[in-house]
């Protein structure tokens, strides 16, 4: 975008035609990177546009925001990614218009044509249109977010050090996470052994008897896109490390210092978690007419946005109805990673005139941990906890991390943790702004 006076003038972007296929996909994410893979060698020009100029692993953010690992060892550089690669484009920028009509998209850097477009921008955090927690609680969804949740929990134990009033002490002490999927079981595991073997060292003057970590979820078991028996066990797990479980609670309000329950007796926090749910991340652009519940996007069972030449949507952003999934795929990275396979396999058989083949999610299995030598796996055969599932889900999220360098930084990271009881993280790092 140029700016003469008040007049935004947009310009196209500064990319070649090649005469091969234009392949514009907004999104970096396990979807979008997976498929920008897998079509670069087989002509195609590739234009990856993206907010950041990393990819996220997004399963660890938690990891992140109790100090386990550096936001660095979890992102990987896009452009590092694909260096020598003479077909693929890495714009950063903010997509503000898509026009169907023109096979154009709108940015923030200009204007960019494709021949086909793919969506694959994501999920966001659902709020469920409370407002109040939109304003005051933390969101776990992005690197930054669980920077903040990091920085916000190290700065209330420094201050609570500094308190005599011991209720707004405990106030500052007392951590609650709404939502009982995986990511809301994996951080109050996380943070009850912090809890128990870290934060005592840390802070000798406080007694982390009164710290409380209570968790909120409105089903009637954890893990509900497991098995029940997954959620039980993660229950017992969780029990163990004296997290509070308040199951087929639901949570009305929260005003930055005290958690309204149904029908139940407010408590008081200053740090509630968010973990209860996402929504499509939807870019300008899309007709009212193909979006559906969750904020996502309808398509065929190609991927295609139905009634749109040329254009597609895959992972989280993507809305299937199929005989096995009528009402939609779970929002998780084997979908993506899938449905990405199966479009890069479709669009070089549009380009040869074949048949294009319907996408059939192969659910490969879902896990979640619950700290030390804890975790639980569903398969489709086969269902386990404890210490051989917590072997399986680390060695599953190290070989999913992209870079053989940010895989060996988290292999040491977890090693020292287990051998120390310990992390080295513990940092707080607030943006300064140039003067």
């Amino acid at each position: 975008m140029f700016c003469f006076g008040v007049k935004l003038i947009a310009m196209p972007v500064n990319i070649p035609e090649s005469g091969q296929p234009r392949v514009v996909i907004i999104g970096a994410g396990f979807a979008g990177l997976k498929l920008a893979q897998k079509l670069y060698k087989h002509n195609f020009q590739i234009i990856l546009i993206d907010r950041n100029n990393y990819h996220q692993f997004q399963p660890l953010f938690y990891q992140v925001a109790t100090a386990g690992l550096e936001p660095s060892s979890i992102s990987f550089p896009l452009r590092k990614v694909f260096q020598k690669v003479k077909n693929v484009y890495i714009r950063i920028a903010e997509v503000e218009k898509i026009q169907v009509d023109k096979k154009h998209i709108e940015t923030s850097l200009g204007t960019v044509r494709y021949d086909y477009l793919v969506i694959a921008t994501g999920a966001t955090t659902n709020f469920f249109g409370m407002d109040s927690f939109e304003q005051n609680s933390i969101p776990m969804k992005s690197v930054p977010e669980a920077l903040y949740l990091r920085n916000t929990l190290l700065e209330n134990f420094e201050k609570a050090v500094t308190l005599s009033d011991e209720e707004e002490k405990r106030r500052l002490l007392n951590i609650v996470v709404v939502g009982g999927g995986p990511t809301g079981v994996e951080v109050c595991g996380a943070l009850a052994e912090m809890r128990k073997f870290v934060l005592p060292k840390d802070y000798p003057e406080l007694d982390f008897k009164h710290m409380s970590v209570t968790l909120v979820e409105a089903n009637e078991h954890l893990l509900h896109g497991m098995s029940k028996e997954a959620g039980e066990k993660a229950f017992q797990y969780l029990s163990n490390l004296n997290v509070d479980v308040k199951l087929q609670h639901k949570v009305t309000h929260y005003d930055g210092r005290e958690v309204g329950l149904e029908d139940r007796e407010n408590f008081e926090t200053s740090t509630l978690i968010w973990a209860a749910g996402v929504k499509g991340q939807m870019p300008g652009g899309i007709d009212a007419s193909h979006i559906v519940r969750g904020n996502r996007i309808r398509v065929d069972t190609i991927n295609r946005v139905e009634g749109l030449d040329g254009v597609f949507a895959i992972g989280d952003i993507a809305y299937m109805e199929t005989a096995d999934y009528p009402h939609g795929h779970p929002q998780v990275a084997q979908v993506a990673l899938q449905m990405a396979n199966n479009l890069a396999r479709n669009l070089m058989r549009m380009r040869e005139k074949k048949e294009l083949e319907a996408f059939e999610y192969r659910d490969k299995g879902s896990m979640a941990t619950v700290g030390r030598n804890r975790a639980v796996v569903d398969l489709p055969f086969l269902k386990f906890a404890g210490f051989p599932a917590w072997m399986v889900w680390m060695f599953v999220h190290l070989m999913s991390i992209v870079g053989v360098k940010n895989r060996l930084v988290i292999f040491i990271n977890w090693l020292w943790n287990y051998m120390t009881y310990d992390q080295s993280l513990r940092l707080i790092l607030r943006p300064s702004a140039k003067k």
